[in-house]
C-alpha cells in the first residue's frame, strides 16, 4: 500500500508517524511552545531527529472553546514554517487545515499533504485544491461547526456514524477528482465522542480497516483528554504512557499512521509493537 501525494508515494509498509508542529499560541498541549518560526523549526528538526515520517504543521487551534482565526493570519504562521521546513528537509509536510486558501498556499510553499478534520464539511473547496495539485488528503470523522464539534451530544451507534460519514467523506473527494490513492482516514478520536466510544473506536477499529481496506488509517490520540480521563492526569505533558498504549492497540488494529507529540518513545514502541506483530503473522500462515 502506498500513499500518493503532490510530490511522492509514500510507502505504507510501516507504520509512519506523523509529528505534529502546532504554530499557535492556544493548542491544547503545546500553544505557544512554537509559534515563532526559529521556535518551530528546531521543533521540526528535532522530530525528524527522533523518527518523524511526515511533518503535520498546522495554524489554528482545535481544542475546545478554541477560536478561529482568518485565512491570513492562518497562513502567516504556517506558511514561513512550511517553507523553512521544504528547504531544509526532504521529509513530507502535511498542512492542518479546514480552509481551502490555507491549503492553497501551505502547498505553494512545499506541503504535499492536506490534513482536514473536518473531512470536507467546512470548506469542501479542499478537495478542489487536493486534486488540482496531487496531493494527499486526510478525511478525518467529526460532527457540527467549528464551534460545536466537542460540545455536541453523542451519537448512539459511533462505529456506525464514523462509518457513515467516511463514506460521505470519500465521496465528496471522488466528486472533485481526488483519487483513491491520495486519501487517508481518521476515526477523529476526542472530537465529540465519550471516554466510552473513543475507547470503541480503539478497540473496535480492525472493523473500519477492513471496511475501507483500500484507504489507509490514521489515528491521533497523542496527550488527548480521554486519557487523563482514564489516569486522573491534568497536564497533557504527563500523558505520555496513556499516548503509547493507545498507539501501540491502534497499530495493532490496523492504523497505518500515527500523529502524535513524542516522536522517539513512539517510534520505539512502534519497533516492538511491530516485531511482535510480525512474529504474530508467521504463526497464523499455513
Amino acid at each position: 500500500m502506498y500513499w500518493q501525494t503532490a510530490r511522492r508515494k509514500i510507502s505504507l509498509e510501516k507504520t509512519l508517524v506523523m509529528g505534529i508542529i502546532n504554530v499557535t499560541p492556544d493548542s491544547f498541549s503545546d500553544g505557544g511552545k512554537f509559534f515563532s518560526i526559529d521556535d518551530a523549526l528546531r521543533q521540526a528538526e528535532k522530530l525528524l531527529t527522533e523518527g518523524a515520517d511526515i511533518l503535520d504543521v498546522g495554524g489554528e487551534s482545535t481544542r475546545p472553546k478554541s477560536a478561529r482565526v482568518s485565512s491570513d493570519e492562518e497562513s502567516s504562521r504556517v506558511v514561513p514554517v512550511i517553507e523553512g521546513i521544504a528547504k531544509r528537509f526532504e521529509t513530507p509536510i502535511s498542512i492542518d487545515t479546514t480552509k481551502a486558501e490555507v491549503a492553497e498556499n501551505a502547498l505553494a510553499s512545499g506541503a504535499e499533504i492536506i490534513n482536514d478534520i473536518s473531512g470536507l464539511r467546512f470548506d469542501p473547496r479542499i478537495g478542489e485544491v487536493a486534486a488540482a495539485h496531487g496531493a494527499g488528503l486526510v478525511l478525518m470523522h467529526s460532527r457540527g461547526t467549528f464551534e460545536t464539534m466537542h460540545t455536541l451530544p453523542p451519537v448512539d451507534d459511533i462505529l456506525s456514524d464514523v462509518s457513515a460519514d467516511f463514506r460521505r467523506a470519500v465521496s465528496a473527494a471522488r466528486s472533485f477528482g481526488v483519487a483513491d490513492g491520495q486519501i487517508v482516514l481518521d476515526i477523529g478520536i476526542g472530537f465529540s465522542k465519550t471516554l466510552e466510544q473513543n475507547l470503541e473506536l480503539l478497540a473496535k477499529l480492525d472493523k473500519l480497516v477492513r471496511e475501507f481496506s483500500e484507504f489507509p488509517m490514521l489515528v491521533g490520540t497523542s496527550r488527548k483528554s480521554f486519557i487523563a480521563k482514564i489516569l486522573g492526569e491534568s497536564s497533557p505533558d504527563e500523558r505520555l504512557a496513556g499516548s503509547l498504549a493507545s498507539v501501540v492497540v491502534a497499530v495493532w488494529n490496523g492504523a497505518k499512521i500515527i500523529r502524535v507529540h513524542d516522536v522517539r518513545p513512539t517510534v520505539d514502541a512502534l519497533a516492538i509493537t511491530q516485531n511482535i506483530r510480525s512474529m504474530a503473522e508467521k504463526e497464523m500462515k499455513p
